[in-house]
């Protein structure tokens, strides 16, 4: 099985570029409605 990239990798990287935390949420929110993120998103 192949590693895979972390969440936190992920985050690191797209705050690196300046997303807003609402862009955020709504790219793992994308990401996982497309299959790829294999983890439960709790939005409070």
């Amino acid at each position: 099985m192949s590693k895979g990239v972390s969440l936190g990798d992920i985050v690191n990287g797209l705050n690196a570029i300046g997303v807003t935390p609402r862009d955020l949420i709504a790219i793992l929110q994308s990401i996982k409605a497309a299959g790829a993120l294999h983890a439960e998103l709790d939005i409070i």
